[in-house]
Protein backbone atom coordinates (compact mmCIF):
# COMPACT_ATOMS: atom_id res chain seq x y z
CA UNK A 1 0.00 0.00 0.00
CA UNK A 2 1.86 3.70 -1.06
CA UNK A 3 2.05 5.80 1.83
CA UNK A 4 -0.04 8.70 2.31
CA UNK A 5 1.71 12.33 0.89
CA UNK A 6 2.35 14.52 3.56
CA UNK A 7 0.26 17.02 2.66
CA UNK A 8 -3.51 16.68 1.12
CA UNK A 9 -5.10 18.58 -1.95
CA UNK A 10 -6.97 20.72 0.46
CA UNK A 11 -4.10 21.86 2.84
CA UNK A 12 -2.22 22.71 -0.30
CA UNK A 13 -4.72 24.88 -1.66
CA UNK A 14 -4.78 26.90 1.77
CA UNK A 15 -1.30 27.32 1.54
CA UNK A 16 -1.94 29.37 -1.55
CA UNK A 17 -2.64 32.66 0.28
CA UNK A 18 0.75 33.12 2.34
CA UNK A 19 4.23 33.83 1.66
CA UNK A 20 7.80 33.53 3.08
CA UNK A 21 8.66 36.86 5.04
CA UNK A 22 12.15 38.06 5.11
CA UNK A 23 13.47 41.54 6.41
CA UNK A 24 16.88 41.85 5.41
CA UNK A 25 17.20 43.47 2.16
CA UNK A 26 19.50 41.70 -0.61
CA UNK A 27 20.52 44.41 -3.42
CA UNK A 28 19.68 43.30 -6.92
CA UNK A 29 17.01 40.41 -5.46
CA UNK A 30 13.47 40.25 -5.22
CA UNK A 31 11.45 38.06 -3.90
CA UNK A 32 9.40 36.97 -0.29
CA UNK A 33 8.14 39.54 1.32
CA UNK A 34 7.95 41.66 -2.37
CA UNK A 35 4.24 41.20 -3.67
CA UNK A 36 5.18 41.99 -7.50
CA UNK A 37 4.68 38.98 -9.67
CA UNK A 38 2.67 40.36 -12.16
CA UNK A 39 2.36 41.20 -15.90
CA UNK A 40 5.08 43.69 -16.97
CA UNK A 41 7.80 44.33 -19.23
CA UNK A 42 10.30 41.66 -18.95
CA UNK A 43 8.84 39.25 -16.52
CA UNK A 44 7.90 35.48 -17.58
CA UNK A 45 4.57 33.47 -17.09
CA UNK A 46 5.10 29.97 -15.31
CA UNK A 47 1.67 29.69 -13.65
CA UNK A 48 -1.57 30.18 -11.90
CA UNK A 49 -2.97 29.98 -8.64
CA UNK A 50 -6.22 30.37 -6.49
CA UNK A 51 -7.56 33.99 -6.33
CA UNK A 52 -7.58 34.71 -2.73
CA UNK A 53 -9.19 38.38 -1.01
CA UNK A 54 -7.09 41.03 -1.39
CA UNK A 55 -5.35 39.93 -4.61
CA UNK A 56 -4.51 42.20 -6.97
CA UNK A 57 -7.66 41.96 -9.89
CA UNK A 58 -5.19 43.42 -12.82
CA UNK A 59 -3.65 40.10 -12.60
CA UNK A 60 -6.45 37.76 -12.62
CA UNK A 61 -6.85 35.52 -16.33
CA UNK A 62 -10.26 36.53 -17.09
CA UNK A 63 -10.96 34.54 -20.13
CA UNK A 64 -10.33 31.31 -17.65
CA UNK A 65 -12.96 33.13 -15.03
CA UNK A 66 -15.44 33.10 -18.35
CA UNK A 67 -14.88 29.31 -19.12
CA UNK A 68 -14.40 27.89 -15.57
CA UNK A 69 -16.20 30.26 -13.22
CA UNK A 70 -13.58 30.52 -11.28
CA UNK A 71 -10.99 32.75 -10.57
CA UNK A 72 -7.33 32.30 -10.85
CA UNK A 73 -3.85 34.70 -10.34
CA UNK A 74 -1.55 34.53 -13.35
CA UNK A 75 1.95 34.40 -12.07
CA UNK A 76 5.44 36.16 -13.33
CA UNK A 77 8.84 35.40 -12.80
CA UNK A 78 10.80 37.97 -12.38
CA UNK A 79 14.58 37.91 -12.15
CA UNK A 80 16.73 37.47 -10.27
CA UNK A 81 15.84 36.05 -6.91
CA UNK A 82 16.45 36.08 -3.59
CA UNK A 83 17.93 32.19 -2.76
CA UNK A 84 16.03 30.36 -0.07
CA UNK A 85 17.98 27.46 1.15
CA UNK A 86 16.42 24.71 3.68
CA UNK A 87 18.58 22.78 6.28
CA UNK A 88 16.31 20.02 7.23
CA UNK A 89 17.90 18.14 10.46
CA UNK A 90 18.07 14.34 9.15
CA UNK A 91 20.15 13.34 12.43
CA UNK A 92 18.64 10.05 14.30
CA UNK A 93 17.50 12.83 17.51
CA UNK A 94 14.62 13.30 14.97
CA UNK A 95 13.73 9.63 15.90
CA UNK A 96 12.43 10.59 19.07
CA UNK A 97 8.06 10.00 19.81
CA UNK A 98 8.61 7.18 17.11
CA UNK A 99 9.33 9.17 14.13
CA UNK A 100 6.60 11.88 14.64
CA UNK A 101 9.28 14.88 15.57
CA UNK A 102 10.69 13.82 11.87
CA UNK A 103 7.51 13.27 10.40
CA UNK A 104 6.20 16.48 11.43
CA UNK A 105 9.72 18.69 10.37
CA UNK A 106 9.06 17.07 7.03
CA UNK A 107 5.31 18.15 6.85
CA UNK A 108 6.71 21.18 7.95
CA UNK A 109 9.33 22.03 5.35
CA UNK A 110 6.95 20.31 2.52
CA UNK A 111 4.29 23.42 3.15
CA UNK A 112 7.27 25.96 3.17
CA UNK A 113 7.96 24.34 -0.10
CA UNK A 114 4.79 24.66 -1.65
CA UNK A 115 4.44 28.20 -0.04
CA UNK A 116 7.57 29.16 -2.44
CA UNK A 117 6.46 27.18 -5.51
CA UNK A 118 3.23 29.05 -5.19
CA UNK A 119 4.68 32.76 -4.95
CA UNK A 120 7.52 31.70 -7.85
CA UNK A 121 10.63 31.44 -5.35
CA UNK A 122 13.25 28.94 -5.51
CA UNK A 123 14.12 26.77 -2.67
CA UNK A 124 17.09 24.24 -2.31
CA UNK A 125 16.42 21.63 0.62
CA UNK A 126 19.53 20.13 1.80
CA UNK A 127 19.27 17.23 4.75
CA UNK A 128 22.12 17.53 7.38
CA UNK A 129 23.72 15.60 10.04
CA UNK A 130 27.04 15.50 10.99
CA UNK A 131 27.54 16.49 7.50
CA UNK A 132 25.59 18.49 4.72
CA UNK A 133 24.03 15.88 2.51
CA UNK A 134 23.02 15.95 -1.51
CA UNK A 135 20.17 18.20 -1.75
CA UNK A 136 17.00 18.62 -3.79
CA UNK A 137 16.03 22.19 -5.91
CA UNK A 138 12.71 22.87 -6.29
CA UNK A 139 10.92 25.72 -8.37
CA UNK A 140 9.32 27.07 -11.26
CA UNK A 141 5.41 26.96 -9.95
CA UNK A 142 3.07 24.59 -8.26
CA UNK A 143 3.46 21.96 -10.57
CA UNK A 144 6.52 21.13 -9.55
CA UNK A 145 5.83 20.06 -6.27
CA UNK A 146 5.47 16.24 -6.66
CA UNK A 147 9.59 15.87 -7.02
CA UNK A 148 10.32 17.42 -3.41
CA UNK A 149 7.11 15.84 -2.04
CA UNK A 150 8.80 12.54 -2.89
CA UNK A 151 12.19 13.35 -2.17
CA UNK A 152 10.90 14.49 1.33
CA UNK A 153 9.16 11.38 1.88
CA UNK A 154 12.28 9.29 1.13
CA UNK A 155 14.78 10.82 3.81
CA UNK A 156 15.20 8.62 6.37
CA UNK A 157 16.94 10.33 9.80
CA UNK A 158 20.30 8.54 10.72
CA UNK A 159 23.97 9.36 12.55
CA UNK A 160 25.02 12.19 14.67
CA UNK A 161 24.69 15.94 14.34
CA UNK A 162 27.50 18.59 14.03
CA UNK A 163 26.42 22.29 13.26
CA UNK A 164 29.91 23.68 12.67
CA UNK A 165 31.01 21.13 10.47
CA UNK A 166 27.49 21.86 8.19
CA UNK A 167 27.79 25.13 8.70
CA UNK A 168 31.02 25.49 7.50
CA UNK A 169 30.43 23.15 4.42
CA UNK A 170 26.82 24.75 3.87
CA UNK A 171 29.44 28.62 3.44
CA UNK A 172 31.75 26.98 1.58
CA UNK A 173 29.41 25.34 -0.81
CA UNK A 174 26.53 28.81 -1.09
CA UNK A 175 29.02 32.19 -0.45
CA UNK A 176 25.97 33.98 -1.88
CA UNK A 177 23.75 35.23 1.14
CA UNK A 178 20.02 34.32 0.78
CA UNK A 179 17.14 33.29 3.36
CA UNK A 180 18.24 30.20 5.50
CA UNK A 181 15.30 28.33 6.89
CA UNK A 182 16.59 25.79 9.89
CA UNK A 183 14.03 22.98 10.57
CA UNK A 184 15.84 21.05 13.21
CA UNK A 185 15.42 20.21 16.99
CA UNK A 186 19.00 21.86 17.22
CA UNK A 187 20.13 19.14 19.40
CA UNK A 188 23.98 18.79 19.29
CA UNK A 189 26.74 17.88 21.99
CA UNK A 190 28.75 20.43 21.04
CA UNK A 191 25.74 23.04 20.33
CA UNK A 192 24.32 24.85 17.69
CA UNK A 193 24.71 28.31 18.47
CA UNK A 194 28.02 29.34 17.39
CA UNK A 195 27.19 27.57 14.17
CA UNK A 196 23.97 29.20 13.53
CA UNK A 197 26.14 32.97 14.41
CA UNK A 198 28.46 31.95 11.48
CA UNK A 199 25.67 31.65 9.07
CA UNK A 200 24.27 35.06 9.85
CA UNK A 201 27.63 36.75 10.37
CA UNK A 202 28.39 36.11 6.40
CA UNK A 203 24.75 37.86 5.56
CA UNK A 204 22.20 35.26 5.20
CA UNK A 205 18.98 35.60 7.36
CA UNK A 206 18.00 33.38 9.69
CA UNK A 207 14.38 31.36 9.94
CA UNK A 208 15.06 29.09 12.77
CA UNK A 209 12.23 26.38 12.67
CA UNK A 210 12.51 24.74 16.37
CA UNK A 211 10.99 21.18 16.72
CA UNK A 212 10.82 18.62 19.79
CA UNK A 213 8.15 16.05 20.68
CA UNK A 214 6.80 16.45 24.19
CA UNK A 215 9.01 14.18 25.69
CA UNK A 216 12.25 15.86 24.64
CA UNK A 217 10.65 19.23 26.70
CA UNK A 218 9.04 17.26 29.63
CA UNK A 219 10.06 13.48 30.22
CA UNK A 220 7.50 11.54 30.62
CA UNK A 221 9.14 9.08 33.25
CA UNK A 222 9.83 8.29 36.98
CA UNK A 223 11.72 6.76 39.03
CA UNK A 224 15.25 5.16 38.01
CA UNK A 225 15.73 5.27 34.48
CA UNK A 226 18.26 4.70 31.81
CA UNK A 227 18.28 7.25 29.31
CA UNK A 228 20.67 6.29 25.86
CA UNK A 229 21.13 8.87 23.77
CA UNK A 230 19.70 8.90 20.39
CA UNK A 231 22.86 9.60 18.34
CA UNK A 232 26.07 8.47 20.14
CA UNK A 233 24.33 5.60 22.36
CA UNK A 234 26.28 6.64 25.46
CA UNK A 235 23.88 5.58 28.56
CA UNK A 236 22.73 7.64 31.64
CA UNK A 237 20.86 6.11 35.01
CA UNK A 238 19.07 8.66 36.52
CA UNK A 239 16.51 8.77 39.22
CA UNK A 240 13.55 10.77 37.82
CA UNK A 241 10.87 12.49 40.35
CA UNK A 242 8.86 16.17 39.95
CA UNK A 243 11.74 18.49 40.92
CA UNK A 244 13.95 16.46 38.52
CA UNK A 245 11.90 16.80 35.51
CA UNK A 246 10.70 20.62 36.87
CA UNK A 247 14.51 21.46 36.06
CA UNK A 248 14.93 19.26 33.13
CA UNK A 249 11.95 21.49 31.72
CA UNK A 250 13.56 24.82 32.54
CA UNK A 251 16.67 23.91 31.26
CA UNK A 252 14.98 22.62 27.65
CA UNK A 253 13.45 26.37 27.93
CA UNK A 254 16.36 28.29 28.48
CA UNK A 255 17.72 26.16 25.49
CA UNK A 256 15.09 27.62 23.40
CA UNK A 257 15.59 30.92 24.14
CA UNK A 258 19.17 31.31 23.37
CA UNK A 259 17.99 30.04 20.38
CA UNK A 260 15.23 32.69 19.74
CA UNK A 261 17.82 34.98 21.18
CA UNK A 262 20.07 34.64 17.96
CA UNK A 263 17.54 34.77 15.58
CA UNK A 264 16.55 37.62 16.94
CA UNK A 265 19.77 39.47 17.33
CA UNK A 266 20.72 39.23 14.11
CA UNK A 267 16.97 39.84 12.64
CA UNK A 268 15.79 36.47 11.81
CA UNK A 269 12.59 34.84 13.17
CA UNK A 270 12.25 31.88 15.29
CA UNK A 271 9.13 29.41 15.77
CA UNK A 272 8.96 26.77 18.14
CA UNK A 273 6.96 24.02 16.80
CA UNK A 274 6.40 20.96 19.22
CA UNK A 275 5.75 17.83 16.82
CA UNK A 276 2.33 17.11 19.42
CA UNK A 277 0.64 20.66 17.49
CA UNK A 278 -1.42 20.36 14.85
CA UNK A 279 0.33 21.49 11.55
CA UNK A 280 -2.79 23.61 10.95
CA UNK A 281 -2.01 25.52 14.32
CA UNK A 282 1.94 25.74 12.91
CA UNK A 283 1.70 26.97 10.06
CA UNK A 284 -1.82 29.53 10.42
CA UNK A 285 -1.21 29.87 13.66
CA UNK A 286 2.53 29.84 15.28
CA UNK A 287 4.19 30.77 11.96
CA UNK A 288 2.40 34.06 11.34
CA UNK A 289 2.41 35.31 14.53
CA UNK A 290 6.21 34.94 14.47
CA UNK A 291 5.92 36.97 11.12
CA UNK A 292 7.84 34.00 9.45
CA UNK A 293 5.10 33.62 7.24
CA UNK A 294 2.89 36.16 6.47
Amino acid sequence: MANAPLLDRHFLERLERLTIRWHRSFPGLVGGHNRSRFAGGGQEFLDHRNFHPGDDLRAVNWRAYMRLDKMFLKMFQIEPRVPVRMLLDTSSSMTADGGGKFDFARKIAAALCYVGLVRLDTIEVLPFGSELHEGKNCGGGRHRFSPISRFLEELKPSGNTSFMKVVREFLNEYPQRGLVIVISDFLDEEGAEQGLQYLADYGNELMLIHTWADEDRTPPWKGECDFVDAESGAKLRVQVDDEARRLYTEAFDKFAEGLRTVASRNRGKYAGLPASMSLDEALFGEMIRTRSIA
